[in-house]
Parts: C-alpha cells; sequence; structure tokens
C-alpha cells in the first residue's frame, strides 16, 4: 500500500508538471539557449544531478558589475536541472557566476527532491552556500530560489548565520506563511482527518510537506520573530495564478528591506502558475533587474509567454 502511495504521489507530480509545458521562456542575446518547461522536465527525470546550461563553471569569474555568485535554490518535487534550464542560462549569459546543487532528498524519490526535513535541507544550503565563497573569494551570495527554494533560505539566513553570508533574496512564488494545498488543509482539519494525512506525509519520508502547511509548527516559528532580519534585502516574485500557494499572498514578505512584485500587475494577460514560472519570461526578467544594478533595468515584454497554470 505505501509502495503505490507513493508511486501515484509521484506519478500525479509527472502529469501536473507536464501540464505546463506549454510555458513560453525567456529570451537572451546571450550564447546559450535559453530552455523550456518541457526540456526541463525531461532532463530532471533523465538526469536530476546534472547541473543547467551555465550554472557551476569552473571557469566564471566575478566581475565588477557582478560580484556576486548566484545560488539558486530549487523546490519540493524538483531539481537543480528541472527547475533551472532557463534562469541558469539567462543568469550566465547577463555575466553571473552561477550555482546549483540539490538537496532534501529522501527514501521516497532520488528524482524528485526537496522532500526532507527543511532545517536539515538549510544546513545543506549552508554547506553550498560556504562552498561557493571558498571557491570565489566573494564576501556573499544572491539567493534565487522557487517555491520551497524561496522559503526554506529564510530559516538558514535566521537560524544558521546566514545573515551575514546572503545579500538577497529572491523567492520565486516561495512557499513563505504555508499553503492550505486549495484548502484540502483547512478541510482535512474540519474532517479531522490532516493528521492522518500528515502520518501518509511523514511515512513517505515527505516531512517538507508537512512542514510547508499553513500553521505548521514549522511556520510558525521561522516567522515567529517577523519575516526579515536586518541586513540582506529580500524579493518575491509572484502570480495570482498561483495553485501551490494557496492564497498566492502568503507568498509575500513584510519589512523595510522587502519588495514584493506581483506579476500581473506588470502583464495582466500573463496566467503563468507556480510550477511554470522559473520559466516565465516576466519572472525571469523580474530576477535579471533585482539582482542586477539599478541603472540598468529593463521592462518586462508582455509577450511570448505560455498559458501557464
Amino acid at each position: 500500500m505505501r509502495k503505490s502511495i507513493k508511486r501515484l504521489m509521484l506519478l500525479g507530480i509527472v502529469a501536473t508538471l507536464a501540464a505546463a509545458c506549454s510555458s513560453g521562456s525567456s529570451s537572451s542575446s546571450g550564447s546559450l539557449p535559453i530552455g523550456t518547461l518541457t526540456q526541463g522536465i525531461s532532463d530532471g527525470i533523465a538526469s536530476p544531478n546534472t547541473p543547467p546550461p551555465g550554472a557551476n563553471l569552473s571557469s566564471c569569474t566575478l566581475s565588477w558589475a557582478h560580484p556576486y555568485p548566484v545560488i539558486l535554490v530549487h523546490g519540493t518535487f524538483e531539481n537543480e536541472s528541472l527547475n533551472w534550464q532557463a534562469v541558469s542560462p539567462s543568469l550566465a549569459n547577463a555575466g553571473y557566476c552561477v550555482y546549483t546543487f540539490n538537496y532534501g532528498e529522501t527514501a521516497a524519490s532520488s528524482t524528485f527532491l526537496g522532500l526532507g526535513d527543511i532545517a536539515t535541507s538549510a544546513a545543506q544550503l549552508a554547506t553550498e552556500v560556504n562552498t561557493v565563497l571558498s571557491e570565489t573569494g566573494a564576501s556573499q551570495v544572491d539567493l534565487v530560489g522557487h517555491s520551497q527554494g524561496g522559503m526554506m533560505p529564510n530559516y538558514y539566513i535566521k537560524f544558521l548565520g546566514g545573515a551575514s553570508k546572503v545579500h538577497m533574496l529572491v523567492g520565486l512564488a516561495p512557499s513563505n506563511h504555508g499553503t492550505t494545498l486549495d484548502g484540502l488543509t483547512n478541510l482535512g482539519q474540519e474532517l479531522g482527518i490532516l493528521a492522518g494525512v500528515n502520518d501518509v506525509f511523514n511515512n513517505l519520508n515527505a516531512p517538507a510537506l508537512v512542514e510547508q502547511e499553513v500553521g505548521s509548527t514549522f511556520q510558525t516559528n521561522l516567522f515567529a520573530s517577523g519575516d526579515t532580519v536586518p541586513g540582506p534585502s529580500y524579493v518575491v516574485i509572484e502570480t495570482t495564478k498561483d495553485e501551490v500557494v494557496t492564497p498566492y499572498t502568503n507568498a509575500f514578505l513584510s519589512g523595510p528591506n522587502v519588495q514584493n512584485i506581483t506579476i500581473q500587475n506588470q502583464c495582466p494577460q500573463d496566467t503563468v502558475g507556480h510550477i511554470a514560472l522559473p520559466y516565465d519570461n516576466v519572472a525571469i526578467q523580474d530576477v535579471l533587474n533585482v539582482l542586477g544594478p539599478d541603472n540598468q533595468t529593463f521592462a518586462p515584454t508582455c509577450s511570448g509567454y505560455g498559458a501557464g497554470l
């Protein structure tokens, strides 16, 4: 029974990802091609431990214009190859040194990652940051994360000494403040079955699913002292069509060093959802804008993206 549930869960994730394959990708004047979500799914399943184009290049040298290496942090049920086939080459083409890694592997899956205990995953991020700082000689890093990858670094920043090492945290549809899973957890609470559902998640070695629920002990502890800490800058890029972080406003942070960006405030017709957001040209341009010098920002082009989710 447990193996059947695990197989169905993974097949469901693959089907959900495949539904987003119509989403478009960003264009770039650089030499590396910008991948699509279709390619990301294919490569993520075939070679989950292979960095995307432009990432983890030993030949990359930091520049005056881009003094901070950028570490990309994948989301739940994703991996470095699946998540970053568009963002990584876009940043590399723009002159950034880009790094990716995998975290949160459990017995549930060695392909779809980010299921492990989030505090443990944050410790893996800490190791990655220290490695990148040592290799590049940089004083700090920029973090760009999707879904859990945009939320989990908050734990690293607050509790594992990351505040002094992170220049900026950019979250693409981050699961800050948790998700109701479209009301599923609220329904489970009303029916008195949520504890049973959580036991299934835990038995599948997927504690990160429980920890990302609205009102979880992890969420409560993470933001008990406020959303941010002094030092890093925080940027949230979110879509009103987010079907995973629900309500979508849970992604946003509050604080003096926070910038919250809504895709539809820039391009009202963009219907990109949660899974496809790292492949949306508007979101990618937003990432380039917030990481780059203030005098070199460009308005996103409100065309060329797909239907999204």
